[in-house]
């Protein structure tokens, strides 16, 4: 019988902890930028291949190593603002993450098919998009699991008597 009577407001959503999100997001930016800075040292220094088209114009125009590397640390904070609005105001943020970073992953994988470049150039460049689409999902999802959880209170020391 009490039942009925119960308030009829949702259940309230946890917190969100946005400053400790952030800082996971700034430190994704900053791994996302060494991913890149790394993947393409690797490409052109070790199987000299060109990634992105450098010194034509493909998908992204004549991409440089430092364009690259703040193009991915500029999208894992964008992943960041979309997981905090997540968070905020969908039913299953995690799961929508999910969905969306795949969707983007696949989508940067197949960007450098539609250039003109050799099979290798488009192999390679395919490879990193993906390592960098899985960091920034998995590390960005890392920082949400964290900054909704409940940081444990410690109890205050007793007073001597």
């Amino acid at each position: 019988m009490t039942a009925m009577y119960q308030s009829a407001t949702p259940p309230s959503r946890p917190a969100v902890n946005a400053g400790r999100l952030w800082a996971g997001g700034a430190a994704t930016a900053v791994v996302a930028a060494l991913i890149a800075i790394v993947g393409i040292l690797v490409g052109r220094g070790l199987f000299d291949v060109d990634v992105l088209a450098p010194k034509g114009a493909g998908v992204w125009g004549d991409a440089s190593t430092g364009w690259y590397a703040l193009g991915a640390a500029l999208l894992s904070l964008a992943a960041t603002g979309l997981m905090h609005l997540l968070l905020l105001f969908t039913p299953r943020p995690m799961l929508f993450f999910g969905w969306v970073m795949t969707l983007a992953t696949i989508t940067a994988m197949l960007a450098p098919f539609i250039t003109e470049k050799d099979l290798g150039s488009r192999l390679f460049t395919a490879g990193l998009n993906f390592i960098l689409g899985v960091a920034i999902g998995s590390l960005v999802a890392g920082s949400a699991h964290a900054a909704g959880r409940a940081t444990p209170v410690t109890p205050a020391p007793r007073p001597y008597r």
